[in-house]
């Protein structure tokens, strides 16, 4: 049988509703801070309490120093007294020892009750905000307690009271204490006196979530509520999309017999609901926003200034539905499509036509095109002002005129628009790319005049440009922009632009001249002179085996050539007793290949003759039959080439030659 502290203690977690780890560490705090007091303790002295919730049986831990003579009980241990508790306890240390003093249970029970009780409604009210945090935009339930001027009191779960302002309740409802009541939790706020939970149920999620509850299509996904306008008590509208082919939006909502959305008009206190499907067509989607009523033509103007504004005709006998009481209908509308709806009635509609017509220079160009129907729309509408029967016909008439009227002008507007942003263009073409890289606070301009373009709301020095060169007015147009200032600043674009304009052609001539390291150099174009030396095998060597010498030839040298090649042939012999065919001299190449002292003209002249005439190409050309080469060396210490040729017949080894 459990004893009277574990009954007690389950008592208190089940009243609570708290977890037993909260219960038991406030217990815990409550006799640490009962046994400060008991015995007058310091607050940085360490204390701990421990409880066994099965037995109630309560240990008090304390931190004290090991000394030899005990002075003060409350803050010293001796030392034998320490070794039973640590062995190697030791003199100056501090060791945490059990401290529990007589009768601390009926102490702890009267001191501890305040701190038992503040720690216990501090865990309380912990885990209601954080329970009920996270039902935000849900509904809850809970049961009337109170009802007075300002709010209604519902009693929640977890012993929560929750407020339902004046301002949150529907129009004309009333409560009754122990009435059960459905409401959208609004929020929650952390107050000393612990969380306040705001209810509400004129709120239009409150409707969504009903709408959640009640049909079944909405809950899966298959149907989406797009949007919500809702005056509580009195009228809401639901535009409601289907995400799935197939699927009736409308009638999902509304339900066999309407058995769905009744259900959700007895919860509002028979609030009226219009469901309409929702459209991606602006036009179509207002038409029928405004239902009940009937509409003759929607006409958007999406590039006027401000507010989106939708001219709505309607007939005469629609005008005062689509209305509403007072404009509940209209204003409604306006809500669910976040559009500017302007309603009039077709008369109307074509009486302002005509005005605007014949007065607004706006519609010169739509006169011109009207000024064979505008007569005929006078007279259908003077007789209408008689009192006088209106056929279908005419009423049809004035339902076109209206209708080119209007599309009229939107057309017009978007040409008129579509001209500005190729101006924009334009000027946007003409400023460089960087300026809209600078904040208009680094602009090098002074204070004054700072403060004066701040308010234009423009952030850089690229939209200050784009901006004077659409509409400059617009800037002097500006409190405090003066001539001076106007001059200071038209100075300080144009330092701005200069700078920028200098910026990009060093950069383009940076980008179009080769770098030192890329650059040709007329030495590197030059081929290094290839010499390969061949074998030798006797006086005459296969031209086919050996690669011709890269030379290049002096003018005088070459006029020589002609007056040289009859003694160049009679040395063109075979070495053997065969006779050869004999040939003449095909290329530059074969004669120095056969008389090299040549080059003793061609370089001692070399370098007065490059001075004055200049050199002259080399050719080159591959060897077709026997010929006979120089030996070339290269002597570095006189950076010379060394020239041997093979001697006559009957003479072994080279001869030198420079």
């Amino acid at each position: 049988m459990k004893n009277e502290f574990a009954l007690a203690f389950n008592e208190v977690l089940e009243e609570k509703g708290l977890p037993k780890e909260i219960v038991v560490e406030a217990l815990q705090a409550a006799l640490a801070s009962a046994y400060r007091r008991h015995v007058n303790a310091s607050n940085a002295q360490r204390v701990d309490a421990v409880i066994d919730p099965e037995t109630g049986r309560m240990t008090i831990f304390a931190e004290k120093e090991i000394v030899e003579d005990v002075e003060d009980e409350r803050t010293e241990v001796s030392l034998t007294d320490a070794r039973q508790v640590d062995e190697n306890a030791v003199l100056g240390d501090m060791l945490v020892v059990e401290t529990t003093p007589n009768n601390f249970g009926r102490v702890a029970a009267q001191t501890a009750r305040q701190v038992i009780q503040q720690r216990i409604r501090e865990a309380e009210r912990e885990a209601q905000f954080n329970y009920f945090s996270k039902q935000i935009g849900e509904i809850v339930s809970g049961v009337v307690q109170a009802v007075n001027s300002q709010a209604v009191t519902l009693g929640l779960e977890m012993k929560a009271e929750g407020q339902m302002p004046r301002a949150q309740q529907i129009l004309g409802e009333r409560f009754r204490v122990h009435d059960r009541v459905r409401a959208l939790l609004l929020e929650v706020v952390v107050t000393p006196r612990g969380p306040q939970i705001i209810l509400s149920r004129a709120h239009r999620n409150f409707l969504r979530r009903l709408l959640e509850n009640e049909v079944p299509e909405i809950y899966h996904g298959l149907v989406e509520i797009r949007s919500i306008a809702r005056e509580p008590g009195q009228r809401s509208k639901v535009a409601v999309a289907a995400l799935q082919s197939g699927v009736d939006p409308v009638g999902a909502c509304v339900g066999i017999r309407g058995v769905r959305i009744q259900a959700i008009v007895r919860e509002l206190n028979d609030e009226k609901i219009d469901v309409i499907e929702w459209s991606s067509d602006p036009a179509v989607y207002i038409a029928k926003a405004l239902s009940p009523a009937r509409v003759s033509g929607v006409y958007l103007n999406e590039h006027a200034k401000g507010v989106k504004t939708a001219t709505v005709v309607v007939p005469e006998d629609q005008l005062s539905l689509a209305i509403g009481r007072d404009g509940q209908n209209a204003r409604l509308g306006a809500k669910l499509t976040a559009w500017k709806i302007d309603i009039k009635s077709l008369p109307e509609a074509a009486s302002d036509a005509l005005n605007k017509l014949q007065n607004d220079p706006d519609y010169a160009s739509i006169a011109v095109s009207e000024e064979s129907g505008a007569p005929q729309v006078e007279a259908i509408l003077a007789k209408k002002s008689e009192g006088r029967p209106v056929t279908p016909e005419e009423y049809h008439l004035l339902i076109q005129f209206v209708d080119r009227v209007e599309r009229g002008l939107i057309r017009q507007r978007e040409s008129e628009l579509q001209a500005e942003k190729e101006e924009e263009l334009k000027a946007r073409a003409n400023i460089q790319d960087e300026a809209f890289k600078i904040a208009l606070e680094d602009f090098d301009i002074s204070d004054r005049v700072y403060a004066v373009i701040s308010e234009t709301g423009l952030q850089t020095v690229g939209d200050l440009m784009l901006q004077m060169a659409l509409d400059e007015d617009s800037i002097w147009k500006l409190s405090g922009m003066g001539p001076k200032a106007m001059q200071e600043l038209k100075a300080a674009l144009e330092k701005v632009q200069e700078e920028l304009r200098s910026a990009e052609e060093a950069a383009a001539a940076e980008e179009a001249e080769p770098s030192a390291e890329t650059a040709p150099t007329e030495e590197a174009e030059i081929a290094p002179l290839e010499i390969e030396q061949a074998p030798v095998a006797g006086d005459l060597v296969e031209a086919e085996a050996a690669q011709p010498v890269e030379l290049e030839l002096p003018e005088p040298l070459e006029a020589a050539v002609p007056e040289m090649e009859a003694e160049l042939v009679a040395e063109v012999e075979p070495a053997s007793g065969e006779q050869e065919p004999e040939e003449e001299p095909s290329s530059l190449d074969d004669i120095f290949a056969l008389r090299p002292e040549i080059l003793e003209y061609s370089l001692a002249d070399e370098d007065t003759e490059q001075e004055e005439e200049g050199a002259a190409d080399t050719k080159k050309k591959k060897g077709k039959k026997k010929k006979k080469f120089v030996e070339v060396e290269y002597d570095p210490d006189q950076d010379v080439l060394l020239m041997k040729k093979k001697h006559k017949r009957g003479e072994p080894g080279w001869e030198e030659g420079w």
